[in-house]
């Protein structure tokens, strides 16, 4: 029944556009193989695995900005020190770091027999140089940020000491996503060099990313040979192309996807680490009302909405935070709005919306999970009389016009971290910051924001984050949803899979089975 209702309000959301001109895994299904063939039918050790998205204009590390870029250039660039499956950091292109007491020097020993991608030996020079390039990108974030913090930064030998102006229990976690790079090769733009497991071959825009072995590669290694991403922006022919086998891996699917898979390809379920919500801009009405978008958050009932787009798979949120960040996720905060209708409706009179009102949700139409989510969303908000239409736009477009121009009413979406640390969620909501794409400006929050940044206790810096979770719930900053489940469709000849608690795939542990 939950899947009839849906459809028709699929069909009926299809109808409106064409009018408008618009972390453990667990096996869901599946049946083993006895052939270890790629996607292509042939006998080889590589995988073609499908996207739905492009990347980043630019591949250089210190400018991407898409978690579709991170989630896959995460097996072409290493820092210092990089995420495994469970959270940790642990030792990269580093082999060991110790930190001083106070917690304001970090002394990094470099780990023999690194090689860039491009052969090059990788030295003290080019860990000064990644350093020094990543702090001063023009691209706004949380790393950025904290590199700001290094007062001297040098080279001892094969060590390289870090000063810090004040200590920062979460400076580790930056230090991952300064990826090493090598100081004199200039072409990161459009043929990236790291350290990873993977190196960069080739790439053909709107059509595929070609990643191979690193051969030279420190550690253990990746098991494939070569990685052939396919992009697919288009939902229905990314499914096709999956479920006739032309494809061997596929993460982010649909619980509709997974239901109508019919090629016996495994299905792992984890969750998609990010805060699925309806984001709302605060410079356009009524939005820029409190009271309105507290009525929003009482006329949407989360539980209904998971049931019919995922069968109840996900998990609640209350506000910008996911439950792999365990110590800063707070339950209680997704039950602040319980569904009331009545108190919408209450809330809406006293804002001067008493008749409702009409505005559009822009979605991005090559993640169906979200558009799903939308057009439920909708049929929802008719029971207090607010009329919204549902808009699907190419990625571009959204990165364009909803995350760059800020040209939106609402836009139903979900963001991630790029670290293991509550600031990679919440500094995007500071006022001036040039992520915050909802225009949301709350004196009170930048304040205690700033606190916790500055916070050299690790318990009194958490406290600081919790109560910036709390202002954005109070104030109903968005309509918080969910943390999504993510379904991943793998080839049954294939193992090694992990999910992590960031919006990566590592795929050197991925290989065939012997």
């Amino acid at each position: 029944m939950r899947k009839k209702i849906l459809a028709v309000f699929l069909a009926v959301a299809l109808l409106a556009c064409s009018l408008c001109g618009c972390s453990g895994a667990t096996d869901k299904a599946g049946t083993s193989s006895d052939e270890t063939l790629n996607s292509s039918g042939a006998a080889s050790n590589s995988i073609t695995v499908g996207i739905a998205q492009d990347l980043d204009d630019s591949l250089d590390p210190y400018q991407m900005t898409a978690a579709g870029t991170r989630e896959v250039m995460f097996n072409v660039f290493e820092g210092l020190v990089k995420p495994d499956s469970d959270g940790n950091y642990v030792c990269a292109v580093a082999s060991d770091y110790t930190v001083s007491e106070d917690g304001l020097v970090y002394t990094f020993t470099l780990r023999d027999g690194v090689v860039f991608h491009n052969g090059a030996a990788c030295t003290a020079d080019d860990v000064l140089y990644s350093f020094e390039t990543c702090a001063a990108t023009s691209v706004t974030s949380a790393v950025v940020t904290a590199l700001s913090g290094i007062t001297e930064i040098k080279a001892d030998g094969n060590q390289i000491v870090m000063t810090l102006e004040s200590a920062n229990p979460d400076f580790l976690s930056y230090v991952a996503s300064a990826y090493i790079v090598p100081k004199d090769y200039t072409d990161q733009v459009t043929k990236p060099v790291g350290t990873g497991p993977f190196k960069f071959v080739s790439r053909s825009v709107q059509e595929s990313i070609v990643l191979e072995r690193h051969t030279d590669y420190y550690g253990a290694g990746a098991k494939l040979d070569k990685v052939t991403y396919k992009i697919y922006e288009d939902n229905n022919a990314l499914f096709t192309a999956l479920n006739s086998g032309a494809l061997d891996l596929v993460a982010h699917l649909s619980i509709d996807q997974v239901n109508n898979l019919t090629n016996g390809y495994n299905v792992l379920e984890g969750t998609m680490n990010l805060v699925q919500a309806i984001y709302l801009n605060h410079t356009v009405a009524p939005f820029d009302n409190e009271l309105v978008r507290q009525a929003l958050c009482y006329a949407v009932d989360v539980d209904a909405m998971m049931d019919l787009t995922a069968e109840g798979h996900g998990t609640k949120v209350g506000s910008s935070m996911y439950p792999a960040f365990g110590k800063y996720f707070d339950p209680e905060q997704a039950e602040a709005y319980p569904y009331d209708t009545d108190k919408a409706k209450e809330l809406l009179a006293e804002a001067g919306y008493a008749n409702g009102f009409e505005f559009t949700i822009i979605v991005p139409s090559n993640y169906q999970p979200h558009v799903d989510t939308a057009v439920v969303l909708i049929e929802q908000l008719k029971a207090v009389g607010i009329t919204a239409h549902i808009q699907q736009v190419e990625w571009n477009t959204w990165v364009s016009d909803v995350y760059g121009n800020r040209n939106f009413e609402a836009t139903v979406c979900g963001f991630d971290a790029s670290t293991l640390n509550a600031s990679a969620m919440l500094a995007r909501w500071v006022s001036d910051n040039g992520k915050n794409m909802i225009n949301f400006n709350n004196a009170e929050y930048d304040e205690v924001f700033a606190a916790a940044q500055s916070a050299t206790d690790e318990a009194e810096q958490t406290e600081l984050y919790k109560q910036c979770l709390q202002l954005l719930s109070d104030t109903a900053a968005n309509v918080y949803l969910q943390d999504l489940a993510d379904f991943v469709a793998i080839n049954p000849a294939l193992e090694g899979f992990e999910f992590y608690p960031l919006y990566v795939i590592d795929m050197s542990l991925i290989g065939y089975k012997s």
